[in-house]
């Protein structure tokens, strides 16, 4: 069965960063992001909030747009957003399985 909600601690395991930098963009882009609350009051974040998530990385880590430039990509046209952070998942996901086989073969 598929999981609907992730965590804060989640969501930065999946994006490779600290949860501080996950909440600091959460509150930076609430326009693009909006956390479900718990009883508790903590942030639940839905897969396609994960995906902006992963476009805002893209945009920040690598392009190393400012934040006004990412939100003003974010509102543009996100198709190349998005196919460019598809082309990062797969290289991550191939340099992963090569790592693997890496350590099989010693």
């Amino acid at each position: 069965m598929e999981k609907y909600l992730y965590t804060i601690g989640e969501v930065a395991e999946i994006l490779g960063e600290n949860v501080s930098l996950v909440r600091f963009w959460s509150n930076e882009f609430p326009k693009f992001i909006r956390p479900q609350r718990n009883a508790k009051g903590n942030r639940l974040y839905t897969k396609e909030d994960i995906e902006t998530f992963k476009h805002i990385h893209l945009l920040v880590k690598v392009e190393g747009l400012t934040l006004e430039g990412t939100a003003k990509r974010l509102k543009g046209d996100r198709k190349e957003v998005i196919s460019k952070a598809k082309v990062l998942e797969t290289l991550k996901n191939m340099r992963q399985q090569l790592t693997e086989i890496r350590e099989e073969l010693k």
